[in-house]
């Protein structure tokens, strides 16, 4: 559960993927449908964008090769408080992306482009896997944009062993029904799904683009809340911790046998009352 004392050295970190199995549904919540959604102009593609509620903004960010789609099993509950900006990443979901490449630096400058669009000075956010690394990156460049964030399955860098895996994924032979599932999420045809399973096999070759020294890590002034699970496939326990010890108002959930993105299933309602507790600012 979550707590905030500095906790002793253990914990997980991870990064972006989830890529297929257990995730959120790729068809649209009831919630969902009630959405008002846009395409923007955002520097040089396009970003779908969904809105939800009304009062104080709360940017959601999806993980690699997912969609705005997998905040569905979340949206009621935090549209009840927040004004919701659910975007699609480059080239995800209804988003395109002309540049062929994709890096979470470039995530974080289209993220802050939305913003400045919609006149947002300051807000709180979520970011899964590469949408918490984009929040990273966000954080750690312009900290003033940032209240408050949730980051989920995020990490500091690639340590060797997720690089071979991230590698794999992107080379591996993908069966019709998982083709089937990434373009019922991605809505530009099969050229895009391919595009992102090639990205895929590419991010953790970018340098400098998951590279955060705890000195980096020390810049964030948002209270900030990792949550992770103890049996993510790429991070190992002490890297997260070592996060978790560099930014300075960081609280941490460690959840057992939790994977990447433990975050549904069972735990959609202690994962929701966790955070609209700790995004209100209604414990310490």
């Amino acid at each position: 559960m979550a707590s905030s004392a500095r906790l002793p050295r253990f914990i997980l970190l991870a990064l972006l993927l989830a890529v297929l199995p257990a995730a959120a549904p790729a068809t649209a919540s009831a919630g969902a449908a009630d959405a008002v959604g846009a395409t923007i102009p955002i520097n040089g593609m396009e970003m779908y964008v969904e809105m939800h509620g009304e009062g104080e903004p709360l940017v959601l960010l999806h993980g690699f090769t997912r969609s705005c789609r997998a905040f569905d099993p979340f949206v009621e509950a935090l549209a009840a408080r927040y004004r919701l900006i659910v975007p699609d990443l480059r080239g995800h979901g209804r988003s395109t992306n002309p540049s062929g490449t994709f890096t979470m630096r470039q995530s974080a400058r289209d993220v802050l482009a939305l913003l400045d669009h919609l006149g947002v000075e300051r807000c709180r956010a979520i970011g899964i896997s590469a949408g918490a690394v984009t929040l990273l990156h966000v954080a750690t460049t312009q900290p003033e944009r940032l209240e408050a964030m949730v980051l989920v399955g995020s990490g500091s860098h690639y340590p060797d062993h997720c690089r071979e895996q991230l590698a794999q994924l992107s080379a591996r032979t993908y069966s019709e029904a998982e083709m089937g599932r990434l373009r019922a999420i991605h809505r530009h045809g099969d050229a895009q799904v391919r595009a992102l399973l090639r990205q895929l096999g590419e991010l953790a070759g970018v340098e400098g683009d998951l590279a955060f020294t705890p000195e980096d890590l020390s810049a964030i002034t948002a209270r900030t809340l990792l949550v992770h699970g103890d049996r993510d496939y790429c991070f190992p326990v002490p890297m997260v911790a070592e996060m978790y010890a560099a930014i300075p108002r960081a609280y941490l959930w460690v959840v057992p046998h939790g994977g990447h993105v433990p975050i549904y299933g069972g735990l959609i309602e202690p994962f929701t009352g966790t955070v609209l507790a700790f995004l209100g600012g209604e414990w310490r």
